[in-house]
């Protein structure tokens, strides 16, 4: 399928619009009829196109972490970067780059980047110094989960925000390095309830993202606990090795 080259006004213009509005406002170039845009917070860079001012958009991905999460289908065409994908209207576009964008500050190491800018000149001698670094990293944690699971825990659909929690699987103070304590996928986005039980072992989750439950738990807890889920964990790979920590080390069965 062939797109229009160089760019109409028009198409320029709703290239410009979509990027902006879903968080990548440097204009950085167009070639063939593709216009590149990137972002100062999220990571890789975005390429746009279409066959006319009606469509269809097309648009091309260069961070291999979000073509992964992503998972859509390929469209049939050359373009930039790794993947390109192709959309009947301009809404579709809208939907999926917002997404691209969560992912974009989450992955794959982003949340680590914006740490250690924001805390590269402060002490960390005292406890109470460690401490404030600690709760920047947390609260930078959080941001990116939030993110990286559309802002509601996935078993229950919870989304208000002050009954979610930012539950990392292998304990902060266990963390061998920043790189683990800042990777979203060592993280899950639960609320409260879920929360608690699972920072206190008494649940967690297989590799294909369905509860396990401690036999500690009390039958009115489990009967709790399973009644509010609604879905198993979506996991990629990259979350399983945090998991087989906590079914291992934290995890009362």
């Amino acid at each position: 399928m062939t797109i229009e080259s160089p760019q109409s006004f028009v198409v320029r213009e709703e290239c410009q619009k979509a990027a902006s509005q879903n968080g990548f406002r440097r204009i950085l170039a167009e070639e063939a009829g593709w216009a590149a845009f990137g972002s100062t917070t999220a990571h890789g860079t975005i390429y746009l196109a279409a066959k006319g001012a009606q469509g269809p958009w097309f648009l091309a991905l260069d961070h291999g972490g979000v073509i992964a999460e992503l998972g859509l289908p390929p469209a049939d065409m050359p373009g930039p970067g790794r993947a390109c994908h192709a959309f009947d209207s301009l809404g579709a576009l809208y939907a999926v780059l917002h997404r691209v964008y969560e992912l974009g500050v989450s992955l794959p190491d982003a949340p680590l980047r914006e740490f250690e800018a924001r805390v590269a000149d402060l002490p960390r001698t005292t406890e109470a110094e460690r401490f404030v670094v600690q709760r920047i990293g947390q609260d930078i944690f959080r941001a990116r989960l939030m993110d990286y699971w559309h802002s509601r825990c996935p078993l229950t659909g919870i989304s208000e925000p002050a009954l979610l929690r930012a539950s990392h699987i292998i304990p902060w103070s266990e963390c061998e390095s920043d790189a683990e304590r800042l990777d979203v996928h060592n993280g899950l986005l639960l609320s409260a309830l879920w929360d608690a039980a699972f920072d206190a072992g008494l649940v967690t989750f297989d590799d294909d993202g369905k509860v396990l439950l401690s036999s500690d738990l009390e039958a009115a807890a489990r009967a709790e606990l399973s009644g509010a889920v609604i879905q198993c964990l979506i996991l990629r790979d990259e979350h399983k090795p945090y998991l087989a920590f906590h079914r291992n080390q934290i995890w009362k069965r």
